[in-house]
This record gives structure tokens, sequence and C-alpha cells, in this order.
């Protein structure tokens, strides 16, 4: 059973990585494209709009997908109420975003907003079309379906935003990407899925699955609104141009750290969901999962803290240098995301949506302080609070967890401790090689090189076991391949 087990989260985390670097980084190399094209004030007109659907789309899913995903014994009125309820609310927030977009429009002072705001909108209504088919996915931990999808979805709208940008559409080509993503991404979910609805709606499952997920909603709706505020800020108070650069600089980290707490949260939820009863099983699970997951994210994060700069300036030119120093800092925020997911799994697992909201409420208002920093300090201000309520929400997220799977805080510290130490040093030398008066052309490589060469002699010095576990993996599936 323990060996089904690690099989089929092996296999999950394999393809839903595979899934997230077809939707994500696909999509992010057409960003480096369109990046050299259009302008840093077009980027912040979209981050604007970004902000408002970001917003609607976590009241459309209400906490229902996660209700569902665990659920042990699921009925087939249960996916049909959620459906219908999910449809009915994306079709209310396009009406409300529809009618405010004049507003919106004039609180940013951008008079484009109105009819991009109207256009992009219609994503609220795709998405929720596409939310039971990707639970009934994500409950049977069928990735590859998912990445067979992301993989048609992301190059096809990547030829589709290219093709506006060459040929003059500015603003409105990043418009058809997003659109023609997620339409592509729902139609294929329905077609490979095969689930259909039909004409029936619950009371009682509504109320079922509404007690838990509405908790689970506004905690996602708070973090969402957390994550977009500064967008909000930076659009407000400064320029669509400062925005734009923000915008990039984050969505460079997005790369490694919301993609790898996304393959963690999408796979570890279900498996951990399935041995929720089995206390010693569950905890030695999540340890595993925390080890491994944060070796890799260390690795990464303080990595591309590293070589921010040649990156930057190499793959979408000078004009976007101003992002490098913001993407330094978001980098140190972002490197504990994954472990911050873990530990809120946890309390979902645990069918504790009570504590998962109460946690966020106290983390946000805590987060109010490099907010109020930034409208009257300074963007690099308010992002360096950010690092500061990044650890802070840590320690809260696993203080609450801990009582439920006996894994404190010292103890997921002490597990954590000598990766960072690891990957902290190795950065380091990274780092002092951007010192050297070379080209960013033989700076970028050099950096890569000397940090990936080094990181595996300590590892394979130390021989940590959380490094022999992935170095195994790795093994095993290049035994399998060949």
């Amino acid at each position: 059973m323990a060996e089904s087990l690690k099989h089929k989260t092996v296999k999950g985390v394999g393809w839903s990585f595979v899934d997230n670097i077809a939707n994500q980084g696909i999509t992010f190399l057409v960003g480096l494209v369109l990046a050299r094209i259009l302008t840093p004030a077009e980027y912040g007109v979209m981050a604007m709009v970004t902000i408002f659907i970001a917003i609607s789309n976590s009241i459309v899913d209400s906490g229902f997908s996660n209700a569902l995903i665990r659920k042990i014994k699921i009925e087939r009125v249960d996916y049909n109420t959620v459906f219908y309820f999910n449809l009915v609310v994306s079709l209310f927030l396009y009406l409300v975003l529809f009618l405010c977009a004049p507003a919106i429009s004039t609180f940013f002072k951008e008079p484009i907003l109105v009819d991009v705001m109207r256009v992009i909108g219609w994503i609220l209504v795709i998405n929720a079309l596409a939310i039971i088919p990707r639970t009934i996915l994500v409950r049977n931990v069928d990735f590859k379906t998912q990445t067979k999808v992301s993989l048609i979805a992301s190059l096809s709208s990547g030829a589709i935003g290219i093709g506006m940008a060459l040929t003059g559409w500015g603003v409105w080509s990043l418009v058809g990407q997003q659109l023609s993503r997620q339409l592509l991404n729902t139609l294929f979910l329905w077609f490979f899925c095969r689930w259909r609805p039909l004409w029936e709606f619950s009371v009682q499952s509504f109320k079922e699955l509404f007690g838990f997920g509405s908790k689970l909603m506004l905690s996602g709706l708070l973090t969402t609104i957390y994550n977009d505020i500064y967008s909000l800020v930076i659009g407000r108070c400064y320029s669509a141009a400062d925005l734009g650069q923000y915008t990039r600089a984050s969505q460079f980290n997005t790369i490694f750290s919301s993609n790898l707490t996304t393959v963690v949260q999408r796979v570890s939820y279900p498996v951990l969901s399935s041995i929720q009863n089995e206390e010693d099983r569950l905890r030695e699970a999540y340890r595993r999962v925390i080890k491994v997951t944060m070796l890799v994210t260390f690795a990464c994060m303080l990595g591309l803290a590293a070589v921010a700069e040649p990156l930057l300036v190499l793959l979408i030119g000078e004009k976007w240098l101003p992002a490098v120093y913001f993407l330094q800092i978001i980098c140190f925020a972002g490197m504990l995301y994954p472990l911050h997911a873990i530990n809120l799994n946890i309390l979902q697992v645990k069918g504790r949506s009570d504590l998962f909201l109460k946690l966020e409420i106290i983390k946000k208002i805590i987060a109010t302080v490099p907010i109020v920093i930034g409208i009257f300090w300074g963007i690099e201000l308010m992002l360096w609070g950010s690092v500061c309520t990044s650890f802070i929400a840590f320690f809260l997220n696993s203080y609450y967890s801990a009582p439920l799977i006996g894994y404190p805080t010292l103890r997921q510290i002490k597990d954590v401790a000598p990766t960072f130490g690891i990957s902290f040093g190795v950065a380091a030398v990274m780092w002092s090689l951007s010192l050297l008066p070379i080209s960013y052309y033989v700076m970028l490589p050099l950096q890569c090189v000397v940090g990936l060469l080094l990181a595996f002699l300590i590892y394979e010095r130390t021989k940590l076991p959380e490094y022999m576990e992935i170095r195994q993996l790795l093994l095993g599936v290049l035994r399998k391949r060949l």
C-alpha cells in the first residue's frame, strides 16, 4: 500500500511538473518574445486588469474544487450542483466587471482599460466551465491528461499572442493570448474528461460542500487580494511602466516559486487526503514532501536571485533592467511559498478550513504594513516588507498545523536548514561572479555551471537523505528511459 502511494505520488508530481512546464513554461517563453516587442507600459495596463480577474476567479471557484477533492465518497449530484453554481456566479461577476469598467479606468487613469476589461472578463465564464473536469482529473491524480491539454493550449495561444504583437496589436496581443489559452484549455478538458452535466441541483450537497469550501474561498480571496494589492498600489501610486517592471520580475519568480507551489499543492493534497486518518504515515509523508520540495525550492530561488541581472538583460533586453532588483527581493519572499502551501494543505486535509481562514485573516492584517510602506516610501521597501511577512507567515502556518500531525515548527526548521545553508552558500558564490568585468554572454553560463557543479559536489559529499531520494528517483527514471 505504501509503495503504491509512493508510486502514485511520484507519478503525479512528475506529470504535474511537466504540466506546469507546458502551461507556465511555454507561456513564459512566449512572454520573452512579447517582452521584446511590447513596452513595460503595455504590460502594466494588462496587470491592472489582471488584478480584478484574479479576485473574481477566486470567488467563482468558491473553494468547491478543494471540497470535492477532499470528499471521500462523491455523488454525481455533487458535480452538477457545483457546476451550475460556478457558472451562475461567473456570469454575475462578468456583468459586475462590465459595469464597473469605466470606474476602474478612471481609478488607474488609463482610458483603454474600459474595453480591455470588458473583453478579458469572459475568462471568468470560460474558467467556470473548466472547474469540474479539472477537479475530476485531480481527484484521479491524472496529471498526464492535463499536461496534454496545457501543451496544446499554451503553444496555440502563444502563436496567437506573438502574431498579434508582430502585427501591431499592442496590449490586445496579451488579451488575445490569455483568452485563447483559457478557451482552448477548457475545450480540451471537456474533450478528454468526457464528463457532462445533468440538470440537477442539490441544496443538501451545496450546503455540505459550501460549509467546507466557503472558508477556503474567503482564505483564497484574501490571498489573491494580498498578492495583487502590490500591483494595485504600484499602478495607482506610480506609473504603468513601473507596474510593468514589477510584473515582469514577478513573472520570472513564478517560473520556480509559484510553479513548485502549485505542483506540491495539486499532488500532495489528494495524496495526503487519502491517508488523512493514518497519523504516522501522514506525518512521515508530510516530512518527506517538505524536505525534498525545499531542497529544490531553495536551490532554484536563490540561484535565480544570483543570476537575475544577466538573465533579464539577455532574455528581454536592457529596457527591463529596473526589474532586476525587484526580482532579487521577490525571490527571498518566494522561496518560502511551497513551505506555506504544504503547511496549509494539512489544515485542509484535516478538515480545519476554519483555522485556514483564521490564519489568512491574521496574516493579511500583518501584511498591510508593507503595503502602507509602498504607498509612502517606495516599491523596494514594500517588497522587502513582503520578505519579512513571508517569514512571519511560515511561523504562523506551522504553529497551527503542527498539533494536527505532531510536526512542530522547530523540527521543520531543522529539517530544511541544511539545504538552505547549502543553497545560500552556492548562490553567494554565483552572485560574486557577477562582479567580474565580463560580458553577460559569458557571465550567465559561467554562473550556472559553477553553481550546478558546486551544489552537486556538496550534496554528493554530505549525502543528505532528501538529496539521495531525488537522486534515486532521477536515476530510476533515467534507467527506465534507457
